[in-house]
């Protein structure tokens, strides 16, 4: 609820509209996050027990066989001690999911902005999760204060991604005589292919230092990294509501609008020659994504924010993949019906 200021006298040459926000104390519902919490380390154990299985036998982590495993074989983790070969790639990726989602909180809380604690998503599905988010419940006082909430989440998540990169990729190893049709295939970011010259050039690449990344089969703790780093692009997307909307009304308001319908255009394409989930996310943004946070807009944010909001766009030239997933285009997709 907001209730403007009655206007001050003319001879007052100039003054700048204000706002009063009553903001409701917000209980947290720990009950709730610690629930949500366990169900996403569960989920993400069985997804990473499956890899660490197939990556022991040699196989792609995403092997699709007609004698693989099923995509959350739930029933085989829970036997025996199926279910701790999941710990590396489940303690990874919810190590990355807390480090973003705890840069937007610290800050939440440092710029007195009410928030929740995150909410993590288990989804039985080829990684286990659908991330995490905070939700806040209260104004933002400035548009610096918004720029820095938005891009903290993600500085945190890419520098522990980086992190968990550059120790995982040397223990990947040849990619095994598998058909292309028995496996899924990720499509991997510029970062990966930075980072693998770099370890190969210092011989910590080992027996993979002189192949190329796709004869390279991923060890499941670097899939973990692939999902921040895929995370962490998502969320720079600079429209809408993402992290990147955020950065971009937190630099220049009135652009928002703009710059979000011009990502919603450019996903179009990209789902048909690339990957068919940017159609989902062009509709998310068609559907929510023009709006953007209560904040006032007369505040500028300095120069400082202006070279991080640089770095920002690094970040989402080094994690962005144009196709997730290889042959995965809405194009492809329609062949593949066709032929049945």
């Amino acid at each position: 609820m907001s209730e403007p200021i009655p206007q001050v006298p003319s001879a007052v040459e100039f003054s700048r509209p204000v706002e009063v926000f009553v903001v409701r104390a917000y209980r947290q519902r720990y009950w709730l996050h610690f629930l949500l919490l366990l169900a996403t380390v569960f989920t993400t154990l069985v997804v990473g027990a499956r890899m660490e299985f197939n990556f022991l036998q040699r196989l792609p982590v995403f092997y699709t066989g007609y004698d693989s495993l099923s995509l959350f074989p739930i029933q085989w983790a829970l036997h025996s001690s199926h279910l701790l070969l999941g710990i590396p790639f489940a303690f990874t990726v919810m190590l990355i999911l807390l480090a973003h989602e705890m840069g937007h909180y610290f800050y939440c809380q440092r710029y007195r902005v009410g928030a929740t604690l995150p909410f993590f998503i288990p989804f039985p599905s080829l990684f286990g999760t659908l991330g995490a988010f905070i939700r806040i419940r209260a104004p933002i006082r400035s548009r610096s204060d918004l720029f820095d909430i938005g891009i903290a989440g993600p500085i945190a998540g890419f520098v522990v991604a980086i992190v968990v990169l550059f120790l995982s990729l040397g223990l990947s190893q040849p990619a095994s005589p598998v058909s292309s049709a028995d496996k899924i295939q990720l499509g991997l970011p510029l970062i990966f292919y930075i980072m693998h010259g770099l370890l190969a050039g210092v011989g910590l690449a080992h027996g993979t230092g002189s192949l190329p990344l796709a004869r390279v089969e991923l060890h499941p703790v670097a899939v973990a990294a692939w999902l921040g780093m895929f995370a962490t692009a998502l969320n720079l997307l600079p429209g809408g509501q993402l992290d990147g909307g955020h950065i971009i009304f937190s630099l220049a308001p009135r652009g928002h609008r703009w710059v979000s319908r011009a990502v919603i255009l450019a996903l179009i394409p990209m789902a048909l020659y690339y990957w068919a989930g940017w159609l989902m996310w062009a509709g998310l943004l068609a559907l929510s994504g023009l709006r953007h946070p209560i904040v006032p807009e007369w505040s500028d944010v300095n120069s400082t924010r202006r070279w991080l909001a640089v770095f920002a766009l690094l970040m989402l030239v080094l994690t962005f993949a144009p196709a997730p997933v290889t042959h995965s285009s809405l194009i492809e997709a329609v062949k593949q019906f066709r032929h049945g």
